[in-house]
């Protein structure tokens, strides 16, 4: 009898340490710090030749600023051949401009703990960025509410991984267009500490989001970075108005601002990947720039968003070895310019958070590890070619990112490391399951997922015999029923919320 019930108790202490570790918690693991070497694709003489043609591009065929009296007279005052919207820049302009941009910063959270630094070694984590749909295993595909973006940011709160809770996580189609940002804003700011991006859609909603931030902060906001936001250049070679405005905003206001051309290679690129990274470096350099004009030291990320084309539907691809050459190519050029590095992200092209959807992700968010990557948009929940956030993608995604964490860190050659005395001890034909050092290290020894089934088939078929899709779609489920928002003093919210009434009583709704 007493064996027996000790049995029982050990079964059962099993399984509470089993139900501890599957706790959800809002624990953050910290930015990631690289103790790897980056993947360097070209050689020292290749990209000279990059950055060669790319100056001959800006000097030869110009960027055209369009719309943008504004920014043509700081061009011109700056020393550029101006004509019309197009801006052509004397070779080594755009490089000594880029210059006074720091190398690294530090966005700052609301929770201090949250705060990041981008640049350097380091590595961001962001969320899936801009679809208008969303997808789970109940509703299918259908357009994205206030409602799901909600979620989207509880769900980006409670993932370990993900050090930063985005921007535009999906549009809320059921909100006016020039009054969504204020709602997108206020659950960024409301539902969680970590840090967020602003709107860009037009350059008042960036002043909107400066504004909010200030009450946020109770700050001024001019010594310290609060947000990063995606500035998208329209390739090939075009500055509008809009994106533009949105950077003068922040720029401005001492604001981060990711400066990303955003191409799809064959169609607003050239098929090679020499030429699409002339084009990516050119592109960079006078938006860069033109930010350093408007106020020496902003703080800006050399972006780069890059898939191919498929010849054959016209559709985008990702996850394919050119997109991957491109990134490791222009984390070179962005680490030579001394400038922190955004690209990758989950990205892929199927419709489904199936094979393909992961292949496709595995060699992008390996890349970007590879590759030099310090600030990752799209790092969860990306599907569909960026039409749709998916919230089960979005679980897997982000239990995946763990393994960038771990995989950071290279190789323990510690003396506990090393296992000397271990061997030792097995001998042998032994066993190392029951030694010293195993005993010793065993709970932090493996990544383990939080999400993957490593159970026997027979457990696997008794519980339902659920594949991934299935498992995500309830720890979804059990995300948000445990959510709870983070403390916000009383007097901010109040302040937040009576911005956002203004702001959106001085406009019509405008849904084109």
């Amino acid at each position: 009898m007493a064996d027996g019930a000790g049995r029982k108790r050990a079964r059962g202490g099993g399984a509470a340490r089993r139900a501890e570790r599957q706790k959800f918690t809002h624990e953050v693991a910290p930015v990631i710090a690289r103790r790897i070497p980056n993947f360097e694709i070209l050689d020292t003489e290749a990209l000279e030749i990059i950055e060669t043609n790319a100056e001959i591009l800006l000097e030869e065929i110009g960027v055209a600023f369009v719309d943008n009296p504004a920014a043509l007279d700081r061009w011109r005052d700056a020393g550029a051949d101006v004509r019309d919207d197009r801006v052509r820049l004397p070779r080594g302009l755009a490089r000594a401009l880029c210059a006074t941009a720091p190398a690294t910063f530090t966005q700052t959270a609301r929770n201090p703990d949250r705060s990041v630094e981008i640049g350097g070694r380091s590595l961001v984590l962001a969320p899936v960025y801009g679809p208008p749909f969303v997808r789970d295993v109940e509703g299918g595909r259908r357009y994205a509410t206030l409602h799901d973006f909600r979620n989207f940011v509880r769900l980006t709160y409670q993932s370990k991984w993900l050090h930063h809770s985005g921007g535009t996580l999906c549009e809320p189609t059921d909100l006016a267009v020039n009054k969504r940002h204020l709602d997108m804003l206020h659950a960024h700011m409301t539902l969680s500490d970590k840090p967020y991006m602003g709107s860009v859609t037009e350059p008042s909603r960036a002043v909107d989001s400066v504004e909010m931030s200030r009450i946020l902060f109770q700050d001024p906001l001019d010594t310290q970075p609060v947000m990063t936001s995606l500035i998208n250049i329209n390739s090939p070679l075009t500055f509008d108005a809009v994106m533009m405005g949105a950077l003068e905003v922040y720029a401005a206001a001492n604001q981060a601002s990711i400066v990303s051309p955003f191409i799809v290679g064959g169609a607003m690129a050239p098929v090679s990947v020499a030429g699409t990274l002339t084009q990516v470096l050119a592109e960079a350099l006078a938006g860069i720039a033109y930010a350093q004009l408007v106020r020496p030291g902003a703080p800006v990320i050399f972006g780069a968003f890059v898939s191919s084309i498929d010849m054959n539907s016209g559709a985008p691809t990702f996850g394919t070895p050119e997109a991957s050459k491109i990134l490791y190519g222009a984390g070179q050029l962005a680490r030579r310019l001394n400038l922190p590095f955004r690209s990758g992200g989950a990205l892929c092209g199927s419709k489904l958070p199936d094979a393909q959807a992961a292949f496709e992700t595995a060699n992008t968010l390996n890349a970007a590890l590879l590759g030099g990557v310090n600030f990752m948009l799209h790092a969860a929940g990306w599907l569909e070619g960026g039409l749709v956030s998916s919230y089960e993608k979005f679980v897997m995604d982000a239990d995946q990112l763990g393994i960038l964490h771990a995989l950071a860190t290279g190789i323990d050659v510690s003396e506990n490391a090393q296992a000397l005395d271990a061997i030792r001890e097995v001998g042998p034909g032994g066993h190392y399951l029951g030694c010293a050092h195993t005993q010793a290290n065993f709970k932090d020894a493996f990544w383990r997922s939080g999400l993957l089934d490593y159970k026997p088939f027979e457990t696997w078929a008794d519980e339902g015999g659920r594949d991934t899709e299935a498992l995500a779609a309830a720890r979804v489920h059990r995300l948000l029923a445990e959510y709870e928002a983070p403390a916000l003093e009383p007097g901010i919210r109040e302040a937040l919320d009576a911005y956002v009434t203004r702001a959106k009583a001085r406009e019509p709704d405008a849904f084109a």
